[in-house]
């Protein structure tokens, strides 16, 4: 019995494992897809410093993506306005994170649009979706 337990944990240790390596190749796609856009190599201290800068909407108000989603990604999140749970932004927490990339673009679109103002470029989108595969 208990080689029986230590068989079902192994497996779910490595089909976890497995599911993170392909969720953070999903990831590395899109950020290799970014990068053909003409952004610069992306730096994962500048997405960090991105996700918490605060940006101020036209009414005044200050937005940041770590408002909604918090300054920990592995963490969840709450949206600031409706109160629903954000899953985890980490890849490695939520390995369906960046898994999808029609997903992520418009989500990427909508929250940007959201906290901004605008859409964000290739270059911020690279290297926050850099610094998230760090974890």
């Amino acid at each position: 019995m208990k080689a029986l337990i230590a068989i079902v944990l192994t497996l779910g240790l490595v089909v976890g494992a497995l599911a993170s390596t392909l969720a953070r190749a999903d990831a590395d796609a899109q950020i290799q897809a970014l990068s053909a856009q003409g952004a610069e190599p992306f730096n994962g201290a500048a997405g960090e410093s991105f996700w918490q800068r605060k940006f101020s909407t036209k009414n005044g108000e200050k937005r940041s993506c770590s408002g909604c989603h918090g300054i920990d990604p592995t963490q969840v999140g709450e949206h600031q306005k409706t109160a629903k749970s954000i899953k985890p932004m980490a890849v490695r927490v939520n390995p369906e994170r960046f898994s999808d990339s029609a997903k992520s673009d418009k989500w990427f679109g909508r929250n940007c649009r959201w906290t901004l103002g605008r859409e964000c470029t290739a270059q911020e989108k690279g290297d926050v979706m850099t610094w998230l595969n760090q974890y």
